[in-house]
C-alpha cells in the first residue's frame, strides 16, 4: 500500500484511517457501508459521508449498478492509491424552472393498455380479514 493518501492534507484523519484500511482488504471483499461499519468502530452514517470525502478527493469511484429490469442493484467500489482526477465542479445546481417549450396536447404519445388481456403477473393481495 503506498502512503501517498496518508501525506495528503485534503484528506481528515478518518478519511485517511478508512482508505487504510479499503486499502488493507483483499480484492474480492464486499465493500457496502454497512460492511464497513462492521469492521470499524463507525457508524454507517459516518462511513458513508467518508466515503463522499474519498470521492470527492478522488481516492473512491463509486457505480450504481443496475439488475435485472433496471433496477438499481449492488454499488461498485475503485478505490485508488493515488487520486484520480476529480470531474470538474460545475457549480451549483440548476434551480431555474425548466423550458418546457410547447408539448403537443393534440396526439399526446401515451400508449392506451390493453384492458383485454391484463398483467396478472403480480395480481393485487385483498384483505380479507375483520378487525374491530
Amino acid at each position: 500500500m503506498s502512503n501517498h493518501h496518508l501525506k495528503d492534507p485534503g484528506l481528515s484523519l478518518k478519511a485517511k484511517g478508512l482508505l487504510a484500511i479499503m486499502l488493507s482488504l483483499p480484492d474480492d471483499w464486499n465493500y457496502s457501508t454497512r460492511g464497513l461499519a462492521a469492521i470499524c468502530k463507525e457508524g454507517v452514517e459516518a462511513i458513508g459521508n467518508t466515503l463522499k470525502e474519498l470521492e470527492r478527493a478522488g481516492y473512491v469511484v463509486r457505480r450504481q449498478l443496475r439488475g435485472e429490469h433496471g433496477r438499481v442493484g449492488s454499488v461498485e467500489y475503485t478505490i485508488y492509491e493515488k487520486p484520480q482526477t476529480p470531474p470538474p465542479f460545475t457549480g451549483p445546481p440548476d434551480t431555474a424552472s425548466p423550458c418546457t417549450g410547447f408539448p403537443d396536447t393534440v396526439k399526446p404519445d401515451a400508449v392506451s393498455p390493453d384492458a383485454d388481456v391484463p398483467d396478472t403477473e403480480n395480481p393485487a393481495q385483498l384483505n380479507t380479514k375483520n378487525y374491530k
